[in-house]
């Protein structure tokens, strides 16, 4: 009788659950992604929004990122997952698609920053929109990052 080698899901790094999501690498993004996400929605709603239909955008894709990051990151630590795959393609494509997401939003805050620069409060809400750039792109090179060291584990 041949030996049956080992499987495929067997090979595959197991999912952590509970505090081990903050040790294993790409689970350990998810807190700065959530910390650095509720920067920007925090620093867009202390701004005069100058420009609503762009920054509107900005709180939106923050917001409801923050939010479903969050509700992935007491799923990882309450073990729903239950170690399956499909959560694996559901973490990668999440992180994916909020990355794309992120990315056109922090590209409208930065343009709501030149705009706001002009403005009557220009002192204070360009220092507020430039601290919301900044954290917008750092929020979107974490879910990048994420979202690659995802699809290349």
């Amino acid at each position: 009788m041949a030996s049956v080698g080992p499987s495929a899901a067997s090979t595959q790094p197991a999912l952590p659950s509970g505090p081990a999501v903050f040790k294993t690498i790409p689970y350990a993004f998810i807190l700065p992604e959530i910390v650095c996400g509720t920067w920007v929605w925090i620093l867009v709603a202390a701004t005069s929004v100058s420009l609503p239909l762009l920054q509107g955008w900005v709180m939106y894709v923050s917001l409801t990122s923050c939010l479903i990051s969050l509700l992935l990151l007491l799923s990882y630590l309450l073990g729903f997952h239950k170690n399956s795959e499909n959560w694996k393609v559901l973490d990668s494509l999440y992180h994916g698609a909020t990355a794309i997401l992120y990315m056109s939003a922090a590209v409208l805050q930065a343009n709501a920053t030149i705009h706001s620069e002009f403005s009557t409060n220009a002192p204070l809400n360009y220092q507020l929109n430039c601290a919301a750039s900044f954290f917008a792109f750092l929020t979107t090179f974490l879910y990048i990052l994420h979202a690659f060291s995802i699809y290349y584990q």
